[in-house]
């Protein structure tokens, strides 16, 4: 994982610690809050491997009622041990193994940042956590303005609030610290939407981005 993909999923998370006063937040406060979102990612990632855990027992339980009950096995002796019989990708199966693979990713990647921000090697991640926090909160007023100004008929504080804390990170990023190339940035944007947020945000999330860099001139 790049320290910055993960820097801008811990920025992500550090929102949600946030009250209202996020300008009233120094760096001490900000490296406290890094270290509760480090310890919840952490928490999660035990959680969601739980979650896998539990679905895959489900369906070696669920594999072995099949062979159990195939007419193959169905007609041997009752003491007799099961032969193994094909089976059949379904679609209910592979949709199970699709939303394991999706459990373990996101244990994976909350480990790995969890890694990235603990590790003195990888100070990259929290200094630029901090930067894009410091940054969000200069310019917190001019950054809700942009959102709200391209998000017709939305009230800032009405937004999907996972949406608009992305929103804020990306617009942070390529308006005032303008470091990281515009397509990254929208792109680890709309990962977050997808991860994070509604089936909507993805879409939504795009659309005002792609306001802010023509109306910015961005390239």
């Amino acid at each position: 994982m790049q320290a910055r993909r993960a820097a801008r999923e811990l920025a992500f998370i550090l929102f949600s610690q946030f009250d209202k006063q996020v300008v009233s937040y120094k760096r001490d406060d900000l490296e406290d809050i890094i270290l509760k979102s480090v310890r919840i990612l952490s928490s999660n990632a035990g959680d969601e491997l739980k979650t896998s855990l539990g679905s895959l027992i489900d369906m070696k339980n669920r594999i072995s009622d099949y062979e159990a009950e195939h007419e193959i096995n169905l007609n041997r002796p009752i003491d007799a041990s099961n032969i193994p019989v094909p089976l059949p990708m379904t679609s209910d199966m592979t949709s199970r193994i699709d939303e394991m693979i999706e459990i373990a990713e996101k244990a994976l990647l909350a480990l790995e940042i969890a890694e990235f921000t603990t590790l003195d090697s990888q100070s990259d991640v929290k200094d630029y956590t901090i930067e894009i926090m410091d940054y969000f909160q200069k310019n917190q007023k001019e950054v809700d303005e942009i959102i709200k100004k391209f998000a017709k008929n939305w009230d800032i504080d009405r937004l999907v609030k996972m949406d608009r804390d992305i929103l804020r990170i990306a617009i942070v990023e390529l308006l005032y610290i303008k470091d990281a190339p515009m397509k990254v940035v929208v792109d680890e944007a709309l990962e977050l939407a997808k991860k994070y947020s509604t089936d909507d945000s993805y879409s939504f999330v795009n659309g005002i981005l792609a306001k802010v860099i023509v109306e910015y001139g961005l390239k």
